[in-house]
């Protein structure tokens, strides 16, 4: 492991470094933690570390509005890139797959079946298509563009599903909860002998789950139709 990493910054063409620890630096940028001078080996900025070069107080003030070093480190951390030891990457790379594929896995389904894709699918899917994955980009920021990369190798189609679920009285108050928590309860209505009819919005892909927990909770007596 590398003891040293950079963090790097551009405004409007001027390029700034700062020299920090790679482990530390790597949980401050993930917000495990938040003492930013033990993650510093030293608080100066340079435009080129490895020539020795710095910034005039003017760069500072035009790109950070303060000279305060600290403050500035901050927002180096916080709008820059961490420049990651090779470990640092294929760990976080790897982790962030597995995020992906499992996102890919609970929001789309494959259209013919109108069920999820199996995990192991989706992986393969994205060797085939040499996808990259950029492990300091969120889920959220990556994943349209890899689903559209992904559509010329596996189909795939983002759905939702209504489901009319009945669940017997014992059961009705615990599995009430899971209801609000896996989809949005479009209706609930609670009968006189305490059970409850429910119609249950999710994504199509977590139909199997939905339908595996209230199973577990319920002993299988819960009743789970698809609404046409």
């Amino acid at each position: 492991m590398a003891d040293t990493t950079l963090v790097r910054y551009s405004f409007e063409g001027e390029k700034f470094e700062i020299l920090v620890k790679p482990d530390p630096a790597l949980a401050y940028k993930l917000g495990k933690k938040k003492d930013i001078s033990s993650v510093l080996i030293s608080d100066e900025i340079y435009t080129d570390y490895g020539k020795g070069t710095k910034p005039s107080i003017e760069k500072l003030l035009a790109a950070f509005k303060t000279e305060d070093k600290t403050e500035i480190a901050q927002i180096m951390f916080e709008k820059g890139d961490l420049n990651l030891t090779t470990e640092q990457r294929r760990k976080m790379i790897d982790q962030k797959r597995k995020q992906i594929i499992e996102f890919i896995a609970k929001t789309y389904v494959d259209p013919r079946t109108h069920l999820p894709h199996p995990p192991l699918r989706i992986e393969l899917a994205l060797k085939d298509g040499r996808i990259t994955i950029e492990p300091q980009k969120s889920v959220e920021e990556q994943v349209t563009d890899i689903v559209d990369k992904l559509r010329s190798i596996i189909a795939l189609k983002s759905e939702n599903l209504q489901l009319e679920i009945i669940i017997p009285a014992q059961y009705a108050s615990q599995s009430y909860s899971v209801l609000k928590s896996v989809g949005s309860l479009k209706k609930e209505e609670w009968q006189n002998n305490g059970s409850l009819k429910a119609i249950l919005e999710i994504p199509a892909a977590a139909r199997p789950n939905v339908i595996d927990k209230l199973g577990s909770i319920t002993k299988g007596s819960a009743s789970v139709e698809v609404m046409k």
